[in-house]
């Protein structure tokens, strides 16, 4: 098949080798690279016309391909018979913090500060805190924010920023409060950087008062703050609040991207206004996986099971490929409205031609989906097989859906004292195993249990729900 993209390419590269390597050209063939086998061409070019040794084009080469492959990259930049500049090692640190192994940003850092005589700088800095964020490194990253500290960079908002991050990754809100209030200038990054460091350690509350600061500070939120505060809404359960933040994207006209709108689908899904989330998701000029993952599970969690399975099919007739997250969704559709066949070939396409490996939540969906529907036989094989070891919701409600639909098999008791092992501290649990134990006619166990919750102080809580009142 004629490719006339390669053939030009091949052009350009002859062209390259019979007029002397033109610096011009070559850029243009580096910014054409898109395949593995063109970086191996120029390589080869390179090599042919000692142009290896420029250092400028050592750089450009390391920026144009660590994109296309970082190992690649990383490969030339290692045996490259110059040293490499700052340029170069900032290049691949850069690629390698937002890549899948971001520790190798970490390690390539190390080595520039102990094998070479360069001085990281404030573009090195950004990161190398973001991979030792994003990897849980907190004593690395307390390290590399004490040498900002020492030189000077400390100053620096994008650093700043970024260390912010850094250790609401770590799950440190206290020391990312302490770099914001330390900020001697605050832009509406470093805002939305705080609020969204107080969500990663879940405290919702917390990013909700920095937002009012902001506001008090008059700094105007963008989308990305915005993005942040339909989640505190959302972890809050706070309908008003995420009303108010849409009514203000609609009066100033901020666009309403990807993110933005499927930040709102989420709130109003959580909150269980589902028919307005799916008001604007049908609105959407663009969506992502995660927009119809949130808007498939919010139907599901909103008692609209066939529209959730109709959504997922319409999704999947699009070419979009189901993560894990969507076939929980969608395994919980089929849970409430009972559609055992459905959930068990749901389950089978999602092993046998997702390769999706099953997660505690899938497992539990498929316990409750047997156990809601009396098989109950079936759900003890679920848990029986698994490869780990059930929580305390699916033992609750195999429990619950054994003593409700009588039993057929004999019960295993080492699921009620496993059950006591995890949560040994909920009233719940000890009626539950006391029912159990009444039903099989140990009224001994059935004291014992009274005994052991009387002892803790332990009550079962009545059932609940959530009512805004004013």
């Amino acid at each position: 098949m004629y490719d006339s993209s390669t053939t030009n390419f091949q052009n350009k590269r002859i062209q390259l080798f019979n007029h002397d390597m033109n610096f011009h050209t070559l850029q243009n063939l580096l910014k054409q690279s898109k395949t593995l086998i063109q970086l191996h061409q120029i390589h080869s070019l390179l090599i042919k016309t000692a142009l290896h040794f420029d250092e400028f084009i050592l750089s450009n080469f390391i920026l144009t391909s660590s994109p296309i492959s970082v190992e690649y990259a990383t490969l030339f930049f290692h045996n490259s018979p110059v040293t490499p500049s700052l340029f170069a090692w900032n290049t691949l640190i850069k690629q390698y913090s937002k890549s899948q192994t971001p520790f190798e940003s970490v390690r390539l850092y190390c080595q520039l500060q102990t094998s070479t005589d360069l001085k990281a700088d404030k573009f090195t800095y950004p990161f190398v805190i973001k991979a030792c964020g994003r990897c849980a490194l907190l004593a690395a990253g307390g390290s590399v924010h004490s040498l900002v500290l020492k030189t000077g960079f400390d100053s620096n908002s994008v650093v700043n920023n970024t260390l912010v991050r850094m250790y609401a990754g770590c799950g440190n809100v206290g020391l990312a409060g302490q770099v914001f209030d330390e900020m001697s200038d605050r832009d509406v990054v470093s805002w939305s950087s705080m609020i969204a460091a107080c969500l990663t350690c879940n405290y919702p509350s917390k990013a909700l008062s920095v937002f009012l600061d902001m506001k008090q500070a008059k700094v105007k939120p963008n989308s990305v703050t915005l993005v942040s505060l339909l989640s505190v809404c959302t972890r809050l359960i706070n309908i008003r609040m995420g009303e108010s933040i849409h009514l203000y994207i609609l009066t100033n006209n901020i666009e309403l991207d990807v993110s933005l709108a499927t930040a709102l689908v989420e709130m109003y899904a959580i909150c269980g206004y589902i028919e307005k989330a799916m008001v604007i998701f049908n609105s959407m000029d663009e969506r992502n996986l995660q927009s119809w993952t949130i808007m498939i599970s919010g139907l599901a969690e909103n008692g609209h099971g066939e529209e959730a399975i109709s959504l997922f099919n319409d999704m999947v007739d699009l070419g979009l490929i189901p993560d894990t997250i969507s076939f929980s969704g969608l395994l919980s559709a089929c849970s409430h409205l009972g559609l055992v066949e459905k959930g068990q070939k749901y389950f089978d396409q999602m092993v046998k031609f997702y390769k999706i490996q099953p997660t505690m939540e899938h497992y539990g969906c498929m316990v409750d989906m047997y156990g809601r529907a009396g098989m109950i036989e079936e759900a003890y094989d679920v848990i029986r097989n698994m490869p780990m070891e059930p929580n305390s919701v699916m033992l609750r409600s195999f429990i619950s859906a054994y003593k409700n639909h009588g039993n057929r098999i004999s019960f295993d008791d080492n699921l009620v004292k496993l059950l006591l092992k995890i949560e040994p501290d909920l009233g719940a649990n000890y009626v539950l195993s006391a029912n159990m134990s009444s039903l099989s006619g140990y009224w001994n166990e059935v004291d014992d249990m009274r005994v052991s919750m009387k002892g803790k102080g332990l009550k079962k809580v009545p059932g609940c729900s959530w009512v805004e009142m004013k």
